[in-house]
């Protein structure tokens, strides 16, 4: 079957590469412009756009999938079918139909849970146990086609959103690789999604991953889980954001981290509130300590966080509270 392919991120690039060592014919791929990047805001190429050129495949990059100019160049390359994974744009219907059996879209979630852009990092932060990745036919609605198949993984206890999505990009490669074929032998049965078990996952901003101290220290380690690696999980110290990577250890065996057997910190007090110790650094939130493992200053690397804390001159260490996180 004659096919394109369009994608955007890296985490496209597995289903690229399945699809482009199948028996199915790439015609082209299709992604993002160039887009200013770093502290130059040099144009950087798409990760798909990358592995398309190092490839050798035909790449379409239209600033708008609605582009005329786009359409004509696709139509005239007679692909059967278009997979997609994170492309990144709304398709219109003048694009949708170009191809007659459709656009076949692979989606990081067990839909209709978590339609949107963000549904791996909504899941981690909803606290989900199991998850999966999608094979649907694109329509005009949100993530709303029939629904050609799925696999399901179950959340590790510590993954972040990055773990998590690494390993539904390599399994859902697959499941779209195997998608494709269903369809060229005419064998798709494609089911409609059901009304119960909607939900939303919407593009998850540098705002909304300001760690939220006052909440409850399970929904904070949940909540810089599902920001790593991006956006980035941030605070504020002394006027500027300091990273926050995942937490060095769950909520609940957070105990007597680096004072002793059988000690326990003191009471967290005000959410925010800061406890340096001699081997870790502890914060509170709305339910008691959390400790942190890395953390990034602005300007620097990566570190680990008793690192940080001398290098802020936070106090002698095991003395009360020595700081506060905040603007």
């Amino acid at each position: 079957m004659r096919i394109a392919f369009a994608g955007t991120p890296a985490a496209a690039i597995p289903a690229l590469e399945a699809l482009a060592a199948s028996g199915h014919e790439l015609v082209a791929v299709i992604s993002r412009p160039d887009r200013p990047a770093g502290r130059g805001r040099r144009p950087l190429a798409a990760p798909v756009a990358e592995a398309a050129l190092a490839m050798g495949l035909p790449l379409l990059r239209p600033e708008h999938p609605q582009d005329a100019d786009f359409q004509a160049k696709l139509r005239s390359l007679e692909p059967e079918a278009v997979a997609v994974v994170a492309y990144g744009a709304l398709l219109p219907e003048s694009a949708l139909a170009i191809a007659p059996r459709g656009w076949v879209n692979l989606h990081f979630s067990l839909l209709p849970a978590w339609r949107g852009a963000a549904p791996v990092q909504r899941a981690i932060w909803a606290g989900d146990q199991i998850t999966g990745a999608t094979t649907f036919q694109i329509v005009k609605e949100l993530d709303q086609g029939p629904v050609f198949g799925a696999v399901t993984y179950q959340v590790p206890p510590r993954a972040t959103a990055g773990d998590v999505l690494q390993t539904l990009a390599q399994d859902g490669a697959k499941l779209l690789a195997a998608t494709m074929d269903l369809i060229a032998a005419g064998r798709a049965r494609p089911r409609p999604q059901g009304d119960e078990g909607v939900s939303y996952a919407p593009k998850v901003t540098a705002a909304d991953a300001e760690v939220d101290w006052t909440a409850p220290a399970l929904a904070v380690d949940r909540q810089i889980r599902a920001c790593t690696p991006v956006p980035g999980a941030w605070t504020w110290w002394r006027g500027q954001r300091l990273k926050i990577g995942p937490l060095g250890s769950p909520p609940n065996e957070i105990g007597s981290v680096g004072r002793g057997a059988g000690s326990q910190p003191p009471p967290a007090g005000q959410p925010g509130n800061l406890l340096a110790l001699k081997h870790a650094v502890m914060v509170a939130t709305g339910s008691g300590w959390v400790a942190l493992n890395q953390v990034k200053p602005a300007g620097k690397g990566w570190m680990s966080a008793d690192a940080w804390a001398r290098g802020a001159r936070m106090g002698t260490a095991g003395k009360d509270i020595e700081g506060i996180f905040g603007r």
